[in-house]
C-alpha cells in the first residue's frame, strides 16, 4: 500500500492535475487571440481563393484559413482583410505594384475548382513582391469538408518555402476538459486540429483523465484513467476507438511517453515503492526498469533519436530534470537553475533545447533551456503555468494556465516572442498534447 505522504508528493509533481474545469462542446472550438506580436515578423497578403464552379460557393475559404495560421505562428505579419484591395486568383491577374505599395513582401493567391462528385481541387501560387517571381505553387484536391486539412497543408508549404521549415500547422492536438462542479465532475479527453477547429471526444469519464501522449504516427494516444479506482494507463486507437491497459500494477501507474518508433512507452510505476521511471515493450509488455531510488521519479520524456529519457525527479530535495538511458543507468542531472524544475518536453535529437515548468516562491512559469550556452528562456509571464509541449518542428509550444478559477491554453513561439491565448468558448482545458507531423 502507498503511503499517503508519498501520494501527496506524486500530486505535487505530476503536472496538469485537474481541478474544477468546465466542459467543451464537440461543436465548439478554440477561440485565438494574439497577445503581442514581433517586429520582425515577415509581412505578407493571403487574398482570399477564388471560386471557379456553378454551384455554391463553400463556406470555407481556404485563404482565410491560411491567414490565421501564417498570423498565429509569430513569423509573418498578415495583411488584414479589410486592407486587401484587390483579389487576383492566379499570376496573370497580380500586379506587384500594388502590393509593394502596401509594403508586403509576400503574396499568396488561389482558387477552388469543382472535379466532380462533390471534390473540389485548390490552387494556390506563392511570391516574392520585391522580385515579382512566383516562388511556389501546388494544388490538393479533396472533399468540401476537408477544406481546413486542405488550408493548413498550403500553409505548411508557404511557411517551407519562405523559412526553410516544415510547417506544423497539419497536426493535432490533444487536452483535458472536466464539466459541472465537484464532486461530480465530468472529465473528456479531447482532440482538435492544431488552431481548435474539430474538436472530437476520445473518451468520458466520471474519474480523472490525465497525461494525453501521441504516438508517433499519430494513431494512438496514451492517457491514465482513474475510472476503475485506481490509476491505470491505457492506449487507445483513434481511427477504430478500441482501447487497451497496459498498466493497472498496484500503486501508481502514470505519465506515459511513447518512443520514437512506437514500440515502447516510458511511464512512472510506484509497484516497487517509491515511482520510478520503466520502460515497457508494448509487444511483449516486458518492463526494463530505468531507475530504482528512494525519490519520486516522473514525467519521463524520450529525446527524438530515442537514446535518452529525460524525466523529472526531486532526488535533490526539489523537482529537477534528469537525463539517463532508456536501459537504465546512472542519471546525470539537467537542471541547476532555480529551485523547481520540472515537466520536461524535448524537441531536437540532441536534446539541446528543453521546455520545462520553473518555479520559484508562487511562480511558476514556463521557459527554454539551451543547453548548448546553458541560457534559460521565459516564454510565459507565469504564475501558474504548466505542461509544456512543443510543435513537432520545435517552432512553438502549448502550455496551459491558470487565469483565476479558469483554465485556459497558450501558445506561445520559441523565442517568447508571440504568444496567443487559446481560450474556450466555455469553460477550461488542461494538459495539452501537441501531436506529431501528419503524413502527406
Amino acid at each position: 500500500m502507498i503511503h499517503r505522504g508519498i501520494l501527496r508528493r506524486v500530486m505535487v509533481l505530476l503536472a496538469g492535475l485537474l481541478v474544477g474545469h468546465a466542459a467543451l462542446a464537440q461543436a465548439q472550438k478554440l477561440d485565438i487571440d494574439i497577445i503581442n506580436g514581433s517586429a520582425s515578423a515577415l509581412p505578407i497578403a493571403v487574398v482570399p481563393f477564388g471560386f471557379e464552379g456553378s454551384s455554391v460557393p463553400p463556406e470555407t475559404n481556404p485563404g482565410e484559413i491560411v491567414r490565421a495560421d501564417l498570423a498565429r505562428s509569430g513569423q509573418f505579419r498578415t495583411l488584414p482583410k479589410a486592407d486587401i484591395v484587390e483579389f487576383p486568383t492566379r499570376q496573370s491577374e497580380v500586379k506587384f505594384a500594388t502590393w509593394r505599395l502596401l509594403k508586403q513582401d509576400y503574396l499568396v493567391v488561389g482558387r477552388m475548382a469543382e472535379s466532380g462528385d462533390g471534390a473540389l481541387r485548390v490552387e494556390w501560387e506563392l511570391f516574392d513582391v520585391a522580385k515579382q517571381q512566383q516562388i511556389g505553387n501546388g494544388a490538393i484536391g479533396g472533399q468540401r469538408t476537408g477544406l481546413r486539412d486542405i488550408a493548413h497543408q498550403i500553409a505548411d508549404a508557404v511557411y517551407e518555402k519562405i523559412l526553410g521549415v516544415r510547417g506544423a500547422f497539419w497536426t493535432r492536438i490533444a487536452y483535458i476538459t472536466a464539466t459541472g462542479a465537484a464532486p461530480n465532475y465530468q472529465y473528456a479527453l479531447m482532440v482538435a486540429d492544431s488552431d481548435g477547429y474539430n474538436p472530437q471526444v476520445v473518451v468520458r469519464s466520471r474519474e480523472s483523465l490525465m497525461s494525453p501522449t501521441w504516438s508517433p504516427d499519430g494513431r494512438k494516444l496514451a492517457y491514465v484513467s482513474f475510472e476503475s479506482g485506481n490509476s491505470s494507463i491505457y492506449v487507445q486507437d483513434l481511427g477504430t476507438g478500441s482501447r487497451q491497459i497496459v498498466s493497472n500494477s498496484k500503486g501508481i501507474n502514470s505519465a506515459p511517453a511513447f518512443s520514437p518508433d512506437g514500440n515502447r512507452l516510458a511511464v512512472s510505476l510506484s509497484k516497487g515503492g517509491n515511482p520510478d521511471i520503466y520502460v515497457m515493450d508494448l509487444g511483449s509488455r516486458q518492463l526494463t526498469q530505468v531507475t530504482k531510488h528512494f525519490a519520486i521519479d516522473t514525467e519521463a520524456r524520450w529525446a527524438p533519436d530515442g537514446q535518452s529519457l529525460y524525466f523529472t525527479s526531486d532526488r535533490s530535495g526539489k523537482p529537477q530534470i534528469y537525463q539517463v538511458p532508456p536501459s537504465g543507468g546512472e542519471p546525470t542531472r539537467v537542471t541547476f537553475e532555480g529551485q523547481y524544475n520540472a515537466s520536461p518536453s524535448v524537441v531536437d535529437a540532441k536534446g539541446i533545447k528543453l521546455a520545462m515548468v520553473q518555479g520559484s516562491g508562487n511562480v511558476y512559469r514556463i521557459a527554454i533551456l539551451d543547453r548548448a550556452t546553458n541560457q534559460y528562456t521565459p516564454v510565459s509571464p507565469g504564475s501558474q503555468d504548466e505542461h509544456p509541449s512543443f510543435a513537432p518542428n520545435g517552432s512553438m509550444l502549448l502550455y496551459a494556465a491558470s487565469e483565476g478559477s479558469r483554465g485556459v491554453l497558450y501558445a506561445v513561439s520559441a523565442d517568447g516572442r508571440v504568444r496567443q491565448r487559446l481560450g474556450l468558448a466555455e469553460g477550461d482545458v488542461r494538459e495539452p498534447a501537441w501531436g506529431p507531423f501528419r503524413q502527406r
